[in-house]
């Protein structure tokens, strides 16, 4: 016989978005959660994550507003000297599972289904002894609808022919003492990374081929440090994008304009960078990368072998012992945006370009504090994750949209301004005049800047028709 839970709200998945849309609800409400996750603690892919991984984003704006992450402490040396510091893959995980045991489980309103399958039926089954559960819960929250894939969670998407090593980036610090050359596969965040490990160890970088199917534009990480101790700079490098975009004639115009003022930084001035995914890097880590000379800009892979490598546009030799690492895989899923409110289910999306933890609390604040579907909905624009150059475009037009109507919900605007984890937005004080004036005319540049925008996305798609 099924086991029965009676809840306000059944939440599958314990990853960093269900987590921060917990957190709001214990916080805001009286209401009782039932969480299931597949893992055996919270964290989502954290918890797969390769042993070397940090966050790209500062520790200070990250996880769920109620427990602050880190010492809010800026690096005085290494490669992200003069930023907030950046946690470690398991300092994320400890995190989130003090989270749990620490806040939420003592709350008394919690009940914390680990290593647990949600089932279309409604039932939940352990997967570790196979218990039967049956939720009754007022609404589902989905959180696992936009999911992260890390390497070791799947094979190479490439044949490994006989001969050949080629391993997930998590095995490359057990594996490196004993390979003198080094093939990374992958150009997004995890391949960057993975040269930086080897960078860092003292590899020489001749050593190291760098299989690029395609450049992308990073984020330099001081301009987007926590925008509560640098206000004036984040909102000067919003100013700087929006004037780009107003004077620019095309999208490739917009870019070395944002490049030009210091907003985006790229591998190779020589190379257009045709993707973007929000990675972000200082200038030190870039001249680190730059180092790299052995850079194959041949498509993706599609064979390794002893001595040599298949891609989509040719071959390219490599040293014979050269130990492949598999950092290719797509981290942000590419899922259509979905309504976020829809009767009795809530689906977590990113309501904020490339900010999924901060959208799950977003979200958790408005479900907290507003009852109407259509108004909790016109808050709550899903923007889909970027995955190529123009979708930064995009994502700056919704973004800003979005921005204008959540400064007509007073609900909207106490959270952004107590918000621990609100990586942007800068203080919105209604009742300080020269805060007025400030939010007046960056409206005034946006009406301006959000048709310029489209237009530019529009002529890009023409011409690419």
């Amino acid at each position: 016989m099924e086991n029965i839970i009676n809840s306000d709200y059944l939440v599958i998945g314990a990853g960093g978005m269900g987590m921060a849309f917990v957190d709001e609800i214990l916080t805001q409400t009286s209401a009782t959660v039932t969480i299931v996750d597949q893992k055996h603690r919270p964290g989502g892919h954290w918890n797969e994550a390769y042993p070397f991984v940090r966050l790209h984003q500062t520790s200070t704006c990250y996880g769920v507003n109620s427990t602050p992450l880190g010492q809010h402490r800026i690096d005085e040396f290494g490669l992200n000297k003069g930023c907030y510091e950046l946690a470690s893959g398991s300092e994320v995980v400890a995190y989130f599972d003090k989270v749990m045991r620490e806040r939420f489980l003592p709350s008394g309103r919690v009940t914390y289904l680990r290593m647990s399958e949600y089932r279309k039926d409604g039932t939940v089954k352990s997967l570790a002894c196979g218990t039967e559960y049956k939720v009754e819960a007022k609404k589902i929250v989905d959180a696992s609808y936009i999911k992260v894939t890390v390497p070791s969670q799947r094979p190479p998407t490439f044949e490994v022919k006989p001969g050949a090593t080629c391993v997930a980036v998590n095995e490359l610090p057990r594996l490196t003492p004993s390979h003198k050359h080094f093939t990374i596969v992958g150009s997004g965040k995890t391949g960057m990374d993975a040269c930086l490990f080897l960078l860092e160890l003292g590899v020489n970088p001749d050593a190291i081929t760098w299989v690029m199917p395609n450049d992308a534009w990073y984020f330099d990480r001081l301009s987007v440090n926590p925008g509560r101790k640098f206000t004036d700079a984040i909102t000067s490098g919003q100013i700087k994008v929006l004037q780009a975009a107003i004077a620019a004639d095309s999208l490739d115009d917009f870019f070395q304009r944002a490049l030009a003022c210091g907003e985006l930084l790229t591998l190779d001035p020589n190379v257009k960078p045709t993707r973007w995914r929000c990675a972000t890097v200082t200038k030190l880590e870039l001249e680190y990368l730059q180092k790299i000379k052995n850079v194959v800009r041949l498509g993706h892979v599609t064979s390794v072998g002893p001595g040599v490598m298949q891609l989509q546009k040719g071959s390219r030799e490599v040293p014979a012992d050269t130990l492949f690492v598999d950092c290719a895989a797509d981290g942000l899923a590419h899922r259509p945006a979905v309504k976020v409110f829809d009767g009795n289910r809530i689906t977590l999306q990113t309501i904020r370009m490339c900010q999924q933890v901060y959208s799950g609390g977003f979200i958790g604040n408005v479900e907290a504090n507003l009852t109407d579907e259509a108004r909790k909905n016109e808050l709550c624009r899903p923007i889909p994750l970027p995955y190529v150059a123009s979708d930064y475009i995009r994502c700056a037009i919704e973004g800003s949209e979005s921005m204008l109507t959540w400064l007509t919900e007073p609900k909207v605007v106490s959270w952004i301004n107590e918000s621990r984890i609100d990586l942007f937005s800068p203080y919105f004080d209604f009742d300080d005049p020269e805060v007025v004036k400030q939010i007046e005319a960056m409206g005034e540049l946006l009406s301006v800047a959000i048709p310029k925008m489209k237009q530019l996305l529009a002529e890009d798609a023409l011409a690419a028709a």
